[in-house]
């Protein structure tokens, strides 16, 4: 992809800050997600090719190019593996959004040698892809092949592409464990919604349970949930008995859970349970796959070192930025690693560090086109809800400006996205975006939001169009009074349940908002709730179904309509803006339609943008600066910001 220029000439603020273009913002990195191969040797990462983030193989040590190893040139590559074998790096991709996830092998010895797809079965998707110290060669995933509501687990020879059944779904699993020594475990969901985990017996070919979980405590399963080395064990977040999610050892013989380690008032992070290409809250060893330490998550994350070797060595990377520790991946030695860092400000800026001789430089920055100096800084901030519940948000004002008195400026609510996930202290360009236009951004972690306490997330039943919304219009409130928002011009912007939250604002609170746009957000929470993924209509019952109903009971039917946007459509009479990606398969494109559909049949304008090769989540980057191009306009017009000119 071309150089972009950062800036335009034309100032953002009387202060003189530049105007950022929405290409700067949204387009591809130069480079992002490296991580150092098992001997210590390379460095792949992601970098551009024909417009598509593609991996790239670099030496550690200088003097060798960096060769392009894929060849994706219509969707971009966002998780790759190294295996234990030199030869071979593996991907994971998908069909423009479909979420049918294939798992590819790329030869690094035969530079034109294509891509083989391991797992060529159409309409399958693979999950839960594994390699382990313990078994050399192979690595261990899930495939609906053989029935798509249902994932069996199989094995992967990784050089010669055999699949190998290892055991076949009994129903309702949601996962399996494999031992070292060969022994099952399912991990299923009762239909009340609890999570059991079970031992299998192959002989009599039954299911013999070793502990139960309360489902409603872990609406998006139990995370983390790792095997230990020994294969007698489980390292899992829990919160049995408190209220805050710690980390236990659990005995696959007993049941019995034993603390490792925990935070007296944070969780353990818990982004990556709805982001898998987010660091899990476990540190690993790559060679050995013990525990090295674990990660919580507050207004900035703190890391406990749990391992003698790896304490000197975070010790040592935490002296290198300011940020915190993002991805990290080492050699097997332990000593030479890549690491990444999250910052408000400076985006993938990551470092390679040597522990043995203490050297470390930077590799890259992923958008060094955007100075920290012109971005603006990302702070904490806690509003009180009308219930006295304690909301932790962020607030992000334009640089230079301090806003005072009763005018305020123009602000933008930005909703994230779940319901069960939370915002957290990092770079995002749309709220970059955002500042850079004179909108102060407010973003809150609403009850039911993740990472908060179980007490917090319980808050969240029952409470879509409630209570959850309620804390959203409390914050537009608290920012009212504090000098820092305009009541008549704040605008609610959001995707996927944030999508829903914008709707559910233009409908339940028409007066409130002065624009709203809905990305990929579901209108009818009945017909939403019908369309998912077969294979995920299971665990909708410790989810969903708690926390708003269930479609298929009547009443609670009747309930859902009433909590949905569709159904008070009459009431829109605020500027709305939709975006959809033609094909997702979480909120399916009807979702957009209906909304759309209903206000032009009332005569009332409405941005829609459907993009035909993306799915829930924009990827492409031509289709994301057409988004936010538009979204940039649109507020510009209806809250008299300053707009984008590119």
């Amino acid at each position: 992809m071309p150089a972009v220029p950062a800036t335009s000439a034309t100032p953002a603020t009387a202060q003189g800050v530049p105007h950022l273009t929405v290409e700067a913002l949204f387009g591809s990195p130069v480079r992002v997600g490296a991580s150092i191969s098992p001997d210590g040797t390379r460095i792949a990462f992601l970098a551009p090719w024909r417009g598509r983030l593609n991996v790239w193989v670099e030496s550690v040590d200088a003097g060798e190019e960096a060769r392009c190893v894929t060849a994706d040139d219509s969707r971009s590559v966002h998780t790759y593996h190294w295996t234990d074998d030199p030869r071979w790096l593996l991907y994971e991709q998908d069909g423009d959004g479909d979420e049918n996830w294939h798992v590819y092998r790329v030869d690094l010895e035969d530079p034109d040698a294509g891509a083989v797809d391991l797992t060529p079965f159409p309409g399958t998707t693979a999950v839960g892809f594994e390699t382990t110290a313990s078994r050399p060669g192979k690595a261990l995933l899930h495939l609906n092949r053989r029935n798509p509501a249902e994932f069996d687990l199989y094995e992967l020879d990784i050089a010669t592409g055999e699949l190998t059944v290892l055991a076949e779904s009994p129903g309702q699993a949601a996962g399996w464990l494999y031992t070292p020594d060969g022994d099952l475990y399912a991990y299923t969901l009762t239909a009340d919604g609890d999570i059991e985990l079970a031992r299998w017996d192959a002989g009599a070919g039954t299911l013999r349970p070793v502990i139960t979980f309360d489902g409603a405590d872990h609406p998006l399963g139990i995370q983390p949930f790792q095997l230990t080395p020994d294969g007698t064990g489980v390292w899992m977040g829990s919160n049995r008995d408190t209220d805050r999610t710690r980390l236990v050892r659990l005995d696959l013989a007993t049941g019995e859970e034993t603390e490792v380690d925990s935070h007296p008032v944070l969780d353990l992070d818990p982004r990556s349970t709805v982001f898998p290409t987010l660091p899990s809250p476990l540190i690993l060893s790559r060679h050995t796959g013990e525990l090295l330490g674990a990660r919580y998550l507050g207004e900035r994350q703190v890391i406990h070192p749990l391992d003698p070797h790896f304490a000197a060595v975070l010790e040592n990377l935490e002296k290198l930025h300011d940020g915190d520790l993002g991805a990290v991946s080492s050699d097997e030695s332990g000593q030479r690693w890549v690491v990444g860092f999250t910052h408000d400000r400076d985006l993938g800026v990551t470092y390679y560090y040597d522990h043995s001789t203490g050297e470390s430089r930077v590799l890259f920055r992923s958008f060094p086109h955007l100075a920290p100096e012109v971005l603006a800084p990302m702070r904490p901030v806690t509003i009180t809800a009308r219930d006295g519940l304690a909301l932790p948000s962020y607030l992000t004002l334009p640089l230079g400006v301090e806003p005072a008195g009763p005018a305020g400026l123009p602000m933008v609510l930005l909703v994230h996205g779940g319901p069960w996930h939370r915002d957290s202290w990092g770079y995002h360009p749309v709220v970059q975006l955002l500042a850079n236009r004179g909108y102060a951004v407010l973003q809150v972690n609403f009850r039911g939001s993740t990472g908060y306490g179980k007490a917090f997330l319980k808050a969240g039943i029952g409470e879509l169009a409630g209570k959850m919304h309620d804390d959203l219009v409390d914050a537009v409130d608290w920012a009212v009074a504090e000098g820092y928002a305009d009541r008549d011009r704040v605008a609610i912007f959001g995707a996927s349940y944030g999508g829903y939250a914008a709707l559910v604002g233009v409908t339940f609170t028409p007066d409130v908002f002065a624009a709203a746009i809905d990305f990929c957000g579901p209108s009818n929470l009945v017909t939403f709730l019908r369309t998912v993924p077969v294979f995920a209509r299971p665990h909708l019952v410790n989810n969903w179904y708690l926390y708003a109903g269930n479609p298929d009971d009547p009443e609670q039917e009747a309930d859902l309509l009433a909590r949905s946007p569709i159904g008070r459509v009459d009431d829109i009479r605020t500027p709305l803006m939709v975006v959809q990606g033609a094909n997702d398969v979480r909120v399916v494109k009807a979702e957009s339609d209906r909304i759309v559909d209903a206000l032009r049949a009332r005569g009332v304008e409405v941005e829609y943008m459907v993009k035909d090769d993306e799915g829930h989540a924009f990827v492409n980057p031509e289709n994301n600066i057409d988004a936010y191009r538009a979204a940039d306009r649109f507020l510009a017009r209806h809250l008299c910001g300053q707009a984008g000119s590119e």
